[in-house]
């Protein structure tokens, strides 16, 4: 019979191999461990941040306990904010006063500690997620505590600190209902503008899926553009208000560009094209000058141009103008307008190869259709200011104003 014995070299003893055995879970001797450090320097957190770093505490099993002591000053009840049984110390990011100047230090010491310790992060997004939703569990002067400090962590650009961990866990029902959430935002907000700019904090809230999204921060009954304004003016944030508010153009503008595309594309009743503009004009207070403009860009976008065949673009364009012709005449309602519309024509017959000769062409459309007035038209030839293809395009134009002119003389 063979023997199941492995075979071995003479005179060598071969190990047993060790069992991985679990070491209990134990929070509360951790928590009270790190608390000693807190309080064996007394608060200094140069001192306790060179501590820890030298310490054989288990920081990968107990990365939240260790960040609950730092923000609470001991270890927190399971699913709460409360504190647990155990040591505490006063030194925490919760006990300090609620300003920059006391706060930062902890800003800069957590710093420290993720540096050594990069796994760590992990473990701040948890207890920063979980204190987030837990907002109302704080007192106000605790909550602008946390707002703070997550204003100047993300100015020190705390490694890493996604802001996602920040704004989405605050979106719940609750808090957003009850104020809290708007609260905490406006002071956030506030302290990260001290040293930060508008352009930064967008690019923040973009990162945290939140750049569209501003009114969610907002109890229902406050959720409004008035009531954005409102608010961050009243708070001083007027650079956030006035965002807000090109943002809000930026959307009703996009939106009347592409109405107003799929209806020239369907020939939708000039009657209903035309009330279909002057609504979204009216609900965005789009400026005259900037409705000309649009209109005649989107026009001119809306040609079924035919490559390099200059006859058939030049009969696709004014077989535009006469179609569209009321449209224009519409909101082209005074002589400003009317000549910021030829400044329009002229840019795009300079810049677009293929309309460069057909400047005199449309002006004469655009005048038979009774867009433009004889007036504005010599007006540009005489003293027009832009100084783009002007000398081409006045002499081009010549043989039109001379007819002009003498039709004038005629009367």
């Amino acid at each position: 019979m063979f023997s199941k014995e492995k075979p071995t070299l003479g005179g060598t003893r071969i190990k047993p191999r060790k069992r991985n055995i679990a070491a209990p879970l134990d929070p509360a001797a951790f928590s009270d461990a790190v608390v000693q450090i807190y309080l064996d320097n007394a608060g200094d957190l140069e001192l306790i941040a060179k501590c820890i770093e030298s310490s054989d505490l288990n920081f990968s099993r107990y990365g939240d306990t260790f960040f609950e002591v730092v923000f609470t000053g001991g270890r927190t009840q399971p699913g709460t904010t409360k504190p647990d049984e155990g040591e505490r110390h006063s030194y925490s990011i919760i006990d300090c006063e609620p300003q920059r100047e006391a706060i930062l230090p902890s800003v800069i010491y957590i710093q420290k500690i993720l540096r050594r310790r990069p796994f760590l992060i992990k473990n701040l997004e948890n207890v920063t997620r979980r204190f987030m939703q837990s907002l109302e569990l704080f007192e106000e002067n605790e909550r602008k505590k946390l707002a703070i400090f997550t204003a100047l962590a993300f100015s020190q650009k705390l490694s890493g600190l996604p802001p996602e961990t920040v704004f989405q866990p605050l979106l719940k029902d609750n808090l957003v209902g009850k104020g809290l959430v708007l609260s905490f935002i406006t002071d956030f907000f506030k302290e990260y503008l001290v040293d930060n700019s508008l352009d930064d904090l967008i690019a923040i809230l973009k990162r945290g899926k939140m750049e569209d999204n501003l009114l969610d921060f907002f109890p229902s009954s406050k959720r409004s553009a008035e009531g954005f304004s409102e608010h961050f003016t009243k708070e001083g944030l007027i650079p956030l208000v006035e965002y807000n508010e090109k943002k809000i153009f930026e959307v009703k503008l996009k939106d009347m560009k592409s109405t107003l595309t799929t209806q020239i594309a369907e020939e939708t009743e000039m009657s209903e094209v035309i009330e279909s503009v002057k609504q979204r004009v009216k609900d965005a207070k789009l400026p005259d000058i900037e409705v000309v403009r649009i209109l005649w860009d989107i026009l001119m976008d809306a040609v079924q141009w035919s490559g390099k065949n200059q006859q058939q673009n030049a009969n696709a364009a004014l077989r535009q103008v006469k179609t569209w012709a009321q449209l224009l005449n519409t909101f082209c309602t005074n002589a400003k307008l009317e000549l910021e519309l030829m400044y329009k024509v002229q840019m795009q017959c300079y810049e677009d190869a293929k309309l460069m000769k057909l400047f005199p062409e449309i002006v004469r459309s655009l005048y038979d259709q009774d867009v433009l007035a004889e007036d504005t038209i010599l007006y540009w030839f005489r003293k027009g200011t832009n100084p783009k293809g002007r000398q081409t395009f006045v002499k081009a134009l010549e043989p039109f104003v001379k007819w002009l002119e003498e039709a004038e003389e005629e009367e």
